[in-house]
């Protein structure tokens, strides 16, 4: 799953973006006024966007070259007067008064639309009508429709969830210029026609290990942005291994205070108090997010066994680790007390955490080895199910007997995998994660400054030409719950690092999530995303400018029309 070894050299700056892009920590006025500066004098927007540049590529299209709307100083947003629903039209207006400084004002109404609005309807109040005779409609739990026309736009679903998707894809259907926090100078117009769009997986998420190194509250809420973009729809934190432990347990302190002061190469490590999870798992949730909590057991354990020694199999507290070997540590699987230690922080996590999965790792346990490891892991799924939680762990987990709903995250590189497969059999499902196309930890060529290559190289191509739901021989696509991207950071320190290595690669595994096999294709995708870029750049959001994407020259930003204003967005 990790590297053996890895040092960790010092990323070049001159790797991070587009020459024109802007730093890779949250954008200040002055950054936006910078970069709008060195656009001043061209006016030219690039060329507008069509209903088929979206990423994900969605599941039907019927494009309208005959209409546009536009955005102006009358548009409103009128949203379903339902749960969660208002918070969505909140969103959309949130994304977009910076950049175009208008008022959108939002109101919660069932009245027929006035021309000039932006309405966001649940399916319950509204028929939602087929875009052909005869095709299905029904738009689940995740679908939306949306629809341009002259005199407005209109996102339908069954849900929130469907609506804050349809949010997303109108959001790519203006100019890149929306992106800016800042007022800039844009007709901002949408191109005519209809789309039909649900997700081919439920299960599309990316992995964020903030155990090899630890980062603040603020940047895993930028990977929270990054995912929603995409329609990424679970995160799971890697909260705990050898180098450091980054959760608050109030029933074992010492996890956190103790195992949590280290890291990599010797940092000062970290770790969330229980206020700050809440905080991730709130700001999550309002962007339709599920946070996957990983405790990573028996193995990975070196910083719980710092904290307390009696876990361990000898007693013996070990050393702080800052390396980055794997499979030396394990808590000792013939003690009652790591039982209690399991439960109650398993406990703790899984009252904390609103979603359906606790992730109990279980990969690399190198020491723990046939029944003992078989009669671990079965006594852990068990404590999981205890506090009503559904078992995710790693595709090791798999020669244990089966509970039920338990998924398996396979990250393998050799698709044939009869454990695996057997284990499917036996009930389980599956999260496709294969190594050698999803780990974007993985470098893109051999002269990317960080990142590993045990597994090969990943560019943008081989992380987009693959099947989740054909990859693993001999599991039937229907016990494939998803796909999701890991980024472990042994090599990784600082935002601008983990932008660097998602993107453009995590659009990529999104498109394998959502949209349907059939419009799987390299080189219309490689086409929209080169879109892409400009949108980054102007958001200030750092990214690899791979060779094979035919980006952009540069971004174009036209000239500010207004003195700067607050940015009224929630980031």
């Amino acid at each position: 799953m990790s590297s053996p070894s890895l040092s960790s050299p010092t990323p070049d700056p001159t790797v991070s973006a587009d020459p024109a892009a802007l730093p890779a920590h949250q954008p200040g006025v002055g950054d936006l006024a910078a970069l709008a500066a060195r656009a001043a004098g061209d006016d030219l927007l690039a060329p507008p966007v069509r209903l088929d540049d979206v990423v994900p590529a969605p599941e039907r299209i019927e494009a309208d070259p005959r209409v546009t709307f536009v955005l102006d100083g009358d548009t409103a947003i009128r949203v379903t007067a339902a749960p969660g629903a208002r918070e969505v039209a909140d969103h959309l207006a949130q994304l977009l008064r910076p950049a175009t400084g208008l008022p959108l004002p939002v109101a919660d109404t069932l009245a027929a639309e006035p021309a000039g609005t932006v309405t966001l309807t649940l399916a319950g109040m509204t028929p939602t009508p087929p875009i052909t005779p005869g095709e299905s409609a029904d738009l689940g739990a995740e679908g939306y429709r949306l629809d341009v026309t002259t005199t407005g736009v209109r996102v339908v679903a069954e849900t929130a969830t469907g609506l804050f998707y349809g949010v997303q894809t109108l959001r790519q259907l203006l100019p890149a210029a929306v992106e800016s926090p800042i007022p800039v100078a844009a007709r901002w117009a949408l191109p005519g026609g209809t789309i039909l769009d649900r997700p081919r997986f439920p299960y599309r998420g990316a992995m964020l290990d903030v155990a090899r190194h630890f980062f603040a509250v603020e940047d895993v809420l930028r990977v929270i942005d990054h995912l929603a973009r995409y329609k990424l729809n679970h995160l799971h934190l890697h909260l705990t291994d050898d180098q450091g432990w980054r959760i608050a347990v109030d029933s074992w302190p010492r996890l956190a205070t103790v195992g949590g002061a280290s890291e990599v190469g010797g940092g000062p490590g970290g770790h969330y108090t229980k206020a700050d999870y809440r905080r991730i798992v709130s700001y999550a949730s309002a962007r339709h997010v599920t946070v996957v909590p990983e405790i990573d057991l028996p193995g990975h354990t070196n910083a719980a066994l710092v904290a307390y020694p009696e876990l361990a199999p000898d007693k013996l507290a070990p050393a702080p680790y800052t390396g980055t070997e794997v499979g030396f540590s394990y808590v000792d699987p013939a003690d009652e007390q790591t039982y209690d230690f399991i439960a109650d922080v398993l406990g703790e996590v899984a009252a904390l955490t609103p979603g359906p999965w606790l992730h109990i790792g279980g990969d690399e346990a190198f020491k723990v080895k046939g029944e003992v490891y078989t009669g671990f892991v079965e006594r852990a799924q068990r404590l999981v199910t205890d506090t009503g939680k559904t078992v995710l762990g790693w595709h090791q987990l798999a020669p244990a007997a089966h509970v039920d709903g338990r998924v398996l995250q396979w990250w393998g590189t050799d698709t044939d995998d009869s454990t695996t497969a057997d284990a499917v059999r036996r009930g389980a499902r599956l999260i496709v994660s294969p190594g050698n196309h999803a780990y974007l930890d993985m470098k893109y060529a051999e002269d990317t400054p960080i990142g590993h290559d045990w597994a090969g190289l990943i560019d943008v191509r081989r992380a987009y030409d693959w099947d989740p739901g054909t990859h693993v021989d001999g599991v039937p696509s229907t016990a494939v719950l998803g796909v999701e991207a890991p980024l472990w950071t042994e090599s990784v320190t600082s935002l601008a690092d983990i932008e660097f290595l998602l993107l453009p690669r995590l659009p990529a595994i999104a498109e394998l999530g959502w949209s349907p096999r059939a419009t799987h294709d390299w080189a219309g995708f490689r086409d929209r995303l080169a879109g892409h870029g400009p949108r980054w750049s102007t958001a200030g959001i750092t990214f690899h400018r791979s060779p094979e994407i035919p980006w952009p020259a540069a971004p174009t930003i036209p000239r500010q029309h207004r003195a700067p204003q607050d940015d009224t967005t929630t980031h």
